[in-house]
Parts: structure tokens; sequence; C-alpha cells
């Protein structure tokens, strides 16, 4: 599906503005690429830290997301 492609398009794009393991934490929590959605706990022994390490790391990565000039380009794909 076409408008599938351009979120996966955009959102690759948009998420050049975090680091590797941000990128990283966001694909395996929201099945991003592989479909399949991890756990905290998951995530954290992937990486050989604590699931309260990765929500923090979670939650900043979505934080610079969310700043106006990386949202404006995703909200198009929002219903």
């Amino acid at each position: 599906n076409a408008m599938e492609v351009s979120l996966q398009m955009e959102l690759a794009k948009q998420m050049e503005a975090l680091s590797e393991r941000e990128r990283k934490v966001l694909e395996l929590r929201f099945g991003l690429y592989q479909g399949r959605r991890h756990t905290l706990e998951e995530v954290g022994n992937y990486f050989g830290v604590t699931r309260e390490r990765i929500r923090q790391i979670e939650s900043k990565a979505l934080r610079k997301l969310r700043r106006p000039n990386h949202s404006k380009y995703l909200k198009d794909f929002v219903l």
C-alpha cells in the first residue's frame, strides 16, 4: 500500500534525529520493522540494562519525535 510505504519512509527519516540506541529501542518496543512488539524486560535484556532504563530511553526518544519540527511531518498519517 502506497500510504504505508510513505509512512515508513517518513518515520525512518524522522528517526534519524535519534541516537542508534533510541532508534533500536523504539523499533523493538513498537515492532516497527519486525512486526512483533517487545516488552520493556525483553528490550532491557537485549541491551543488558533494566526495564526502567529502557522506559527512560523510550520516553526521551518519543519526546524528541514530538517536537514540532519532527511531529508535523508524521501528523499527516494520523487519522
